[in-house]
């Protein structure tokens, strides 16, 4: 087999694949399973410094395009996530990703304080979320200084644990704040977060099918605005980046590490082919290398850009 090893913000991962944000990354039995199942790392769901409801049913549709969903980011608080990551920690076999989120600049601050004690191996810094402008608002990642003051809030507070920020595709200039961020302070980056939102309609009721009205997509659709914005954001920033967005196979996750990803996200492709997409991915990727005589995933990263 090719080394399909990555070092990502001094973190070793075995393999490039993290389970992205919000899906399966609950409980720690969760993360346990989807590291057997062939992940190179986890990311835990949104953390909340206390408990969030999220949106009524119906939260989410999907068909073979794509996804939208709108489930208002539901979280039982700070507390929960404590007895979970304390709970993989037992027997942890490969990093976690905390990512947090809040509705005030300062509450991130506060949580991933909180969260830093659990020694994560990095905090994700979730600000660009389009579930839940109805209740606070446009997300901080629209505004440079907004951006910039959550991540310089957050670095103070969680001594040397490596800090990523997650960046929305619904903006003017991803590159222009992606510099403002980098400016504050990031680590690197989470391109990107869901695209919209975005409306569907029963046409039986004439009435939108998500209960919250409109949603983020995700899935197949978004992936090539998702290798732009990471090829992008690598050429502008030169930090490390997890690529995700559209992800659904071993080429797919190829494709955004030449475009400047080092870790991929693999969310959607859950849905689309089951908790052991993990390992047929890596497989996938690691067949393309062999036939290609890459030895080295690590080689691979923004090669696009030679």
């Amino acid at each position: 087999m090719a080394d399909l090893s990555v070092t990502f913000c001094g973190v070793e991962f075995r393999n490039p694949l993290v389970l992205a944000s919000g899906v399966l990354g609950i409980t720690a039995s969760s993360f346990h399973h989807v590291i057997e199942s062939g992940a190179g790392g986890v990311t835990t769901k949104s953390l909340w410094l206390t408990e969030h409801k999220g949106h009524p049913n119906p939260v989410m549709i999907a068909n073979e395009h794509y996804m939208l969903n709108a489930v208002g980011v539901p979280d039982a608080g700070i507390e929960k996530a404590k007895m979970e990551m304390a709970e993989y920690n037992k027997r942890k076999r490969a990093p976690i990703i905390a990512n947090i989120i809040a509705g005030r600049k300062a509450d991130y601050g506060e949580i991933a304080e909180e969260i830093a004690k659990l020694h994560p191996d990095i905090i994700e810094v979730n600000i660009s979320c389009p579930n839940v402008e109805d209740e606070f608002g446009k997300p901080f990642a629209c505004s440079r200084d907004d951006a910039s003051e959550v991540c310089r809030e957050v670095k103070k507070r969680v001594g040397r644990v490596p800090v990523i920020v997650k960046l929305s595709p619904n903006v003017t200039s991803i590159v222009e704040i992606a510099k403002a961020v980098a400016n504050a302070g990031a680590d690197g980056f989470c391109c990107i977060n869901t695209v919209g939102p975005g409306l569907a309609i029963d046409l039986e009721s004439r009435e939108p099918i998500l209960a919250n009205r409109v949603g983020g997509i995700s899935g197949p659709a978004i992936k090539p605005l998702a290798i732009r914005i990471v090829h992008e954001v690598s050429r502008a920033t030169k930090l490390p980046i997890i690529g995700t967005g559209g992800v659904t196979n071993g080429r797919d996750a190829l494709e955004m590490m030449m475009a400047g990803a080092t870790l991929v996200g693999v969310g959607t492709a859950v849905y689309y082919r089951g908790v052991e997409v993990f390992g047929l991915m890596t497989k996938e990727m690691d067949e393309w290398c062999r036939v290609n005589k890459v030895k080295k995933m690590r080689d691979l990263i923004g090669s696009m850009h030679s």
